[in-house]
């Protein structure tokens, strides 16, 4: 008895059709690329300017291409005149910005994280106002506050001090709001409860086992708070009126003033250029340490079976 196989045959058209749709593929793939490769052009060419404008001379400055490096390399020269100008008074706003950032961003952090902690595991009268309070503090801009956080600062002698920068950063709402919906997606009530039938108390609860979870949410609140008090420029212009609490955002524009008063004729272009060069250099280094905290996912530190 003989065995007969059927042999597929392909429909009329078929490989036309294929043919086409993975050129069709090919074409949007190709339109993403060209997307993207625009997007990164856009975000790295004022960066490139700032490493290219910072290797040349004032006078250089304004008569070269701004998109490339003069025949003169004098990034380190011009390094050497940030940090002696004025009697290295770029040193003391750098101090201050790493004081202000590192300080607000920690404890922000910790303040975002233990209150989106109490919100997401713990019943209590209010809770739901009180959240919602939070929510739409979010939506009133800064500017709005300028003025009451003048009078409050004024009213407790804070004005020209640290504390008038660090502790309006704080306060952070989106990080609040953040670290509840973070903290009810990545602690199972089943692990609270564990340590609790241990016979550990709340806080130790929170410091043993849920900060551990929380970590990349934390980081998370610490980056973004870093980078916000780190770029913050109008608290500190509204807050300090001396130099020497100047941060770097502050001190930089005062030097941009001096520089446009000047009429392009000071080196202080360069050193404007050069420091903010300087000035982005611990966010690029902080980025590059934390970034593998957001990449461990929802269950980073979690008891594994």
């Amino acid at each position: 008895m003989a065995i007969t196989e059927s042999i597929p045959v392909a429909a009329p058209g078929a490989g036309a059709r294929q043919r086409a749709g993975r050129r069709r593929g090919w074409t949007t793939r190709s339109l993403i690329m060209l997307f993207m490769v625009l997007l990164l052009i856009y975000f790295i060419l004022p960066l490139f300017w700032m490493i290219v404008s910072s290797t040349k001379t004032n006078e250089e400055l304004f008569s070269t291409f701004g998109l490339w490096f003069a025949p003169d390399f004098n990034l380190f020269g011009n390094l050497a005149s940030v940090f002696t100008y004025d009697n290295g008074i770029f040193l003391i706003w750098l101090r201050n910005s790493v004081y202000y950032a590192v300080c607000s961003a920690i404890g922000a952090s910790l303040i975002a994280t233990l209150a989106g902690y109490v919100f997401a595991k713990f019943q209590f009268v209010g809770r739901n106002l009180l959240f919602a309070i939070i929510l739409g503090s979010i939506m009133v801009p800064n500017t709005a506050l300028a003025i009451p956080l003048y009078l409050l600062l004024s009213k407790v002698g804070l004005i020209n001090t640290a504390l008038a920068i660090i502790l309006p950063s704080l306060v952070t709402p989106f990080g609040v709001y953040l670290m509840r919906v973070y903290t009810e997606q990545a602690i199972p009530d089943d692990l609270l409860d564990a340590g609790r039938v241990d016979g550990a108390g709340e806080l130790r609860i929170f410091w043993s086992i849920a900060l551990r979870i929380l970590m990349p949410g934390f980081v998370t609140i610490l980056l973004l708070t870093f980078v916000g008090t780190w770029n913050n420029y109008f608290l500190p212009l509204l807050v300090t009126n001396s130099p020497a609490y100047y941060p770097l955002t502050v001190g930089l524009a005062n030097w941009n003033s001096l520089a446009q008063g000047f009429g392009g004729s000071q080196i202080l272009f360069t050193l404007v250029i050069t420091g903010s060069l300087v000035s982005i250099l611990p966010l690029i280094v902080g980025f590059l340490f934390l970034q593998r905290y957001w990449q461990n996912g929802l269950t980073f530190g979690s008891v594994r079976s």
